[in-house]
């Protein structure tokens, strides 16, 4: 055997810590909104050979040959991806969410044009237009958020900001928001001032798949989501379109006929912010959609949304300050100014107990975004392992316990032993 194409020694250093956070993932227990636990295959797919091959272009329009398999894998994905929300036409070569976006404001904006977006520290998402994020620097964005009183957003706020500002594009959906989003009265308002409608639905794709919330894509011109949160697939983004559109911006060909959104749209993701897509991601997730199309995901999406509406009440019961009440999703964002916690302290600590949040900002926040007043957590990934809400119930007492112990390290170690225990249970993959 030649020793130019010769097996590799066996890079241990990687794969050690590789096999080190597969057993961090399955002792402790994971309540991030917007990490998911994907199925065997999924990983298959996203560890394939797909991954050597170059294919800038779309299925049957490639810049490079060899593309045929490609071509149908990729054309798959976005058929599944297509059925799974009933749309007309749909990009899966995203790399991200936020890369769907940017792709987005490429085909639809010009530097300097005003976008409205939900405010960063109200729970919004870096990619709709904050100041530290290229949507902020090459686009000047202007914000709605909720109210201090109820924590929810104000639809006649967001039009009299709108009117008065006239954004080109107007961007509904969250990072940390956990109620359901009035997508008609959005577009009406959209309608007024002469904007596209945006919805990033990354985090509740896998309930608004499933009809458990809010149908967006008959009232919004443009979708976009994330592909790794509730809809449980690799780590990436999509764009979409129920129904596509004459863009409103005259936009011609080099014959002078108008081009679609579609059109546009296909092109802010190639040329315009990517190269190459990532076969063997688009291959994973094509998976994902297809699981996500079954019987058992709608049982899944359920199960999500039940044991958020119960983890939310039992955190309530505890006397924690979650925003707005409740929730309508997957998350809720609690408070932790009552309790005389940061969200640094809470996510540094119950990390100790195996017990994984986030630190957030929650709205009118006074601490810095390295400290924040608040926590997210999420019932996507602990669902995939089969909790049910029995069993979060338990895991808000667990993380009290915690938080109400922060400085007693004994308490913290025999909840982490009660945890690593208790997941003995619930393995990552049947």
């Amino acid at each position: 055997m030649s020793v130019l194409n010769s097996t590799p020694n066996r890079d241990n250093q990687i794969f050690d810590l590789i096999q080190k956070e597969h057993n961090r993932q399955l002792h402790g227990i994971e309540l991030i909104a917007s990490e998911n636990f994907v199925s065997p295959q999924v990983m298959e797919a996203a560890g394939s050979v797909l991954t050597n091959k170059y294919a800038e272009g779309l299925p049957g329009k490639r810049y490079y040959g060899g593309c045929e398999v490609v071509d149908e894998v990729e054309q798959i994905a976005i058929d599944r991806l297509k059925e799974l929300f009933k749309l007309s036409w749909a990009n899966v070569q995203p790399h991200s969410g936020a890369q769907a976006n940017m792709a987005v404001f490429l085909a639809c904006l010009q530097p300097g044009d005003k976008i409205l977006g939900f405010d960063l520290s109200h729970g919004g998402h870096l990619s709709h237009g904050s100041p530290v994020n290229i949507s902020g620097k090459y686009f000047q964005p202007f914000f709605y958020g909720v109210e201090k009183e109820t924590g929810l957003i104000n639809w006649d706020k967001v039009e009299e900001t709108a009117t008065k500002e006239k954004p080109k594009l107007i961007i509904c959906g969250a990072s940390a928001y956990s109620r359901d989003w009035d997508y008609a009265r959005l577009r009406a308002i959209a309608d007024k001032v002469g904007a596209v409608l945006l919805a990033d639905i990354s985090h509740p794709a896998g309930l608004i798949a499933k009809g458990l919330l809010a149908d967006p894509f008959d009232h919004c011109h443009i979708v976009t989501t994330t592909t790794h949160k509730t809809l449980r697939g690799t780590r990436g983004g999509v764009i979409m379109m129920r129904n596509d559109f004459e863009n409103p911006f005259g936009i011609t060909t080099a014959k002078g006929k108008i081009r679609s959104m579609a059109s546009l749209l296909d092109s802010g993701v190639f040329p315009g912010t990517q190269g190459g897509p990532l076969e063997h991601i688009i291959a994973a997730k094509a998976v994902a959609f297809g699981e996500a199309l079954s019987d058992s995901f709608g049982a899944y999406a359920v199960q999500v949304q039940k044991n958020a509406k119960v983890m939310a009440q039992a955190f309530v019961d505890k006397g924690y300050s979650v925003i707005s009440g409740g929730t309508d999703n997957h998350l809720a964002l609690i408070d932790l100014r009552p309790k005389g916690l940061t969200g640094k302290l809470a996510e540094n600590t119950l990390i100790k107990a195996d017990i994984t949040v986030n630190k957030n900002m929650v709205p009118f926040d006074d601490a810095t975004a390295m400290t924040t007043s608040g926590m997210r957590v999420g019932t996507a990934a602990m669902t995939t392992r089969g909790l049910v809400e029995s069993d979060f119930v338990r895991v808000v007492d667990l993380v009290d316990k915690v938080l109400m112990n922060h400085d007693n390290e004994s308490v913290i170690t025999s909840v982490r032993n009660e945890v690593n225990e208790w997941m003995k249970a619930f393995p990552l993959f049947k």
